[in-house]
């Protein structure tokens, strides 16, 4: 309840619960977001390899992916709180990013036709930031856009929804270069500065995937207009209306955003904590699994990784070649495997969370994705074996195989991880705010993966002698611990006085 401008109590009205298809309908477009996204995350650490990273140097090109998150999502997350028009108040953003995103993914995997104009290696990394700056448009009113539409009593199933659209996305990316080699019979390996054909159609596909999906929630979602957004959520209409009128000069505007940083509920503080080791641990992951499995499992040596070595060898022979492409496809296979998992666990996430309460249900799911990294150790070499994928069969080293297994624990962990921070914030969020401020949340997405960009590198190189493996264990543990953190997260109103002062905070 909210005081207008003349001082009356405003009452919200009940906000009507959404069919199933209309909660799914809202959220459709991320499945193409996250196609895109896991294309990147399965393939980024590949292309720039082959256009000439070394190994060590790959967190500091995947550094932009969190900067962009970390500029971009509070800026459009603000922007979309004060847009009102025709095309609605988070779309224009959500379709605005998915084309320059596509555009993005189509241009990053053909930086070797540049060469001309400018090194490979600086147009791939120019093309991953402009992709992950488009996904971050993209992404931040996708979350603010469940919490406008779907009333509070169906936000955990609206959030759950959208994380199964989001792993069903990244299922298909995950594995679409995989399926371009070896059921469509395109090449998977790689010359010197280029990139593999069956890579570059997959971010072609990809784009096209993105688009339409989004294209689906633009035109078949409804936005409400300002008036019964308002009744719905207790607040003043004529007062918002007034804001959204306002043009605040620059200073005003980022001195209006320091005061919400500053006074953001305590929830989303104590959350912070678990997010800082949850995506410093993922990020390990995207990184540095194709070289951890490609070097553990396929007995790639590091060397093979070292810009200077291939240099003084002029020429990688043909079965390291091989092995870093059938290793590269792999690594696809193993992330549409978490994204199954975590698809699968989505569907039950929101009864296991209304059975064990949201933070024990959080807080076992990192858990097990904390021993999945830590696993991944146990998996080494081993036999060739045949593996039937129902699309077609290959043949991998035993160890391969068996790292499916970690990928169900942290397929449990990404399900939780996508849902149930933002089921445990949006009851604490004022309604009038909640873009800008699940803007601001992205800081603790975006921190904790740009430390460890800055960090990860040295720590493989000094402590761990380009052994990639081992930085995988080190990301486990750190998902342990944001398992332990959970704990310490308060949710609104789950003690006495909780509402009055998360009222007062904001």
């Amino acid at each position: 309840m909210t005081e207008s401008a003349s001082g009356a109590d405003v009452r919200p009205v009940q906000q009507p619960r959404l069919p199933f298809w209309q909660v799914w309908n809202v959220s459709l477009g991320f499945l193409g977001v996250q196609f895109g996204f896991a294309l990147q995350n399965a393939n980024a650490s590949r292309i720039l390899s082959d256009l000439g990273a070394d190994l060590h140097s790959l967190s500091f090109f995947w550094i932009v992916a969190p900067l962009m998150g970390l500029i971009v999502q509070p800026i459009v997350g603000s922007a979309s709180d004060r847009t009102w028009n025709r095309f609605g108040r988070r779309s224009p953003y959500i379709l605005f990013g998915a084309i320059a995103a596509a555009l993005g993914m189509a241009l990053m995997p053909n930086a070797g036709i540049v060469v001309a104009f400018v090194a490979p290696i600086l147009f791939g990394g120019v093309m991953l930031a402009l992709m992950d700056a488009a996904f971050n448009v993209t992404m931040q009113p996708f979350r603010a856009l469940v919490s406008d539409m779907v009333p509070s009593e169906q936000r955990t199933l609206g959030y759950s929804v959208q994380s199964l659209l989001i792993n069903i996305g990244a299922v298909c990316g995950s594995i679409l270069p995989f399926v371009l080699t070896n059921v469509i019979g395109l090449e998977n390996s790689a010359r010197a500065g280029e990139v593999a054909p069956s890579v570059i159609w997959a971010f072609y596909i990809g784009g096209t995937v993105l688009l339409g999906s989004v294209l689906w929630t633009v035109i078949r979602t409804k936005e409400y207009p300002p008036a019964q957004y308002a009744a719905y959520k207790g607040i003043d209409a004529e007062q918002l209306a007034r804001t959204q009128a306002e043009h605040k000069p620059l200073s005003q505007r980022i001195g209006g955003f320091l005061r919400l940083l500053i006074t953001m509920p305590k929830t989303m503080r104590q959350l912070a904590v678990v997010q800082f080791f949850s995506w410093f641990a993922l990020f390990i992951m995207w990184v540095y699994t194709t070289p951890a499995i490609t070097q553990h499992v396929w007995g790639v040596e590091a060397k093979w990784f070292d810009s200077h070595y291939l240099e003084s060898v002029g020429q990688v022979p043909a079965h390291i070649a091989a092995a870093k492409g059938a290793a590269g496809d792999w690594v696809g296979i193993l992330f549409a495997g978490y994204s199954l998992f975590a698809a699968i666990f989505s569907v039950v996430l929101a009864k296991v969370a209304n059975t064990l309460g949201r933070k024990l249900t959080y807080a076992l799911s990192l858990l097990a994705g904390g021993a999945g990294y830590i696993s991944f150790l146990l998996f080494q070499g081993g036999e060739p074996v045949a593996v039937n994928l129902l699309i077609t069969e290959v043949t991998v080293p035993s160890g391969a195989l068996g790292l499916l297994l970690p990928m169900v624990g942290v397929g449990i962990a990404w399900a939780a991880i996508l849902a149930m921070p933002y089921a445990i914030l949006s009851d604490s969020l004022p309604a009038d705010k909640t873009g800008v401020y699940m803007g601001i949340f992205n800081f603790t997405i975006a921190a904790p993966q740009i430390l460890s960009a800055l960090v990860a590198g040295p720590i493989l190189a000094g402590l761990f002698g380009n052994q990639a493996i081992y930085i995988l264990v080190l990301a486990g543990v750190f998902m342990a611990l944001g398992a332990v953190s959970v704990f310490f997260v308060r949710e609104a109103g789950s003690e006495p006085g909780a509402e009055a002062e998360e009222a007062a905070a904001t």
